[in-house]
């Protein structure tokens, strides 16, 4: 059955139906025919194509075996759902021995490693080697980040690991040196809005091009983001144009993320740390303040204040992508906007 999610049907096959990243494909496809592949490290935000990249890589090594040939696993799986996601992923079913939680004797950590020893182990199938990809491996505790460079050096033969981060310092100094490090940057304004007319003229869908530079804008260079905006103005609309993508925006505002604002402003501080910390178990920080920067746009606050609190963002944006920790940063954050309402 065809995918009814965008998203999927419309996932890249080739490195050509990849969107931009010109270096980044010139590398891999270098690699893939020499049939050299290092352990790779791929950073950048959420939803610039690192997995998307991993799969058509995967393709282009294996063929018709690429399946059987790579395994994915997310790690923030393992470490933030614990032991309810061990016992609903049937891979692990034969290591744990039980579809109870509390049951399971081992910790967490124990069963990533038993996990992550006996895939990387497996023999390939028609290829020098597999490969391993682990998603959002700046979950892993320091611990697992330090079992999991052991178990690279035991397997570097037969396997290939490939990590994904959000920030490459949250990974340990060894494990960043193991790999080459393709950095994943945001997509341009204009490749954005050539990828929404595409699919859109695909699926017949009727868009301005008002239209299209609004989910371009509102998506500020995620893909997915504008192909899953596209989606639902589709749904509800026979022709999507600008006032069409900035009503949606207005009804998935995140409601936590407004009041975190709000309490920030207020000088509510007990409030802010608890909205911090609800937001931190889905999402980054940086996709925290990503939001915090759509939210206080359309707030229609005045010039002045508005650029203040803008600048103020910006710099805890730089402090989170260089590795600071999160919630510290975000709660200074919240702390100087109260001061800047309090002038």
């Amino acid at each position: 059955m065809e995918p009814v999610i965008w998203t999927e049907k419309y996932r890249p096959k080739t490195f050509d139906e990849i969107v931009g990243h010109e270096h980044i494909k010139s590398n891999l496809l270098h690699l893939v025919e020499s049939n050299n592949l290092p352990h790779l490290v791929l950073y950048g935000e959420k939803n610039t194509g690192k997995r998307s990249a991993v799969l058509v890589l995967a393709r282009m090594l294996y063929g018709e075996q690429w399946e059987s040939n790579l395994a994915i696993f997310d790690a923030s799986d393992f470490f933030d759902r614990g032991k309810k996601y061990l016992v609903s992923d049937p891979r692990f079913t034969r290591i744990i021995g039980t579809d109870d939680p509390k049951k399971i004797r081992n910790t967490v950590i124990g069963v990533f490693k038993e996990v992550i020893n006996e895939y990387a182990g497996m023999a390939s199938i028609g290829a020098d080697f597999r490969m391993l990809f682990i998603d959002s491996a700046e979950a892993l505790s320091p611990d697992a980040q330090h079992a999991l460079r052991r178990i690279m050096e035991k397997y570097s033969a037969t396997c290939r690991f490939v990590l994904s981060v959000t920030h490459l310092p949250r990974l340990i100094p060894p494990l960043r040196s193991r790999g080459l490090n393709l950095f994943f940057d945001r997509a341009s304004s204009d490749v954005v809005a050539s990828r929404v007319r595409l699919i859109a003229e695909a699926e017949n869908v009727s868009i301005t091009g008002d239209g299209v530079d609004a989910i371009a804008y509102y998506a500020q260079g995620d893909i997915a983001c504008a192909i899953i905006t596209l989606q639902i103005a589709s749904m509800a609309h026979d022709t999507i144009d600008a006032n069409t993508i900035y009503e949606i925006n207005l009804k998935h505002t995140p409601e936590d993320v407004e009041q975190l604002l709000h309490a920030a402003m207020a000088g509510d501080f007990k409030v802010a740390r608890k909205q911090i910390d609800k937001l931190l178990m889905g999402e980054s920080g940086a996709d925290i303040a990503e939001q915090l920067r759509k939210v206080t746009e359309d707030k229609g606050f005045d010039s002045e204040l508005a650029a203040r609190l803008a600048m103020h963002l910006a710099e805890t944006d730089i402090n989170l992508i260089h590795g600071s920790d999160e919630r510290v940063q975000l709660e200074a954050w919240a702390s100087r906007v109260h001061a800047i309402m309090a002038v």
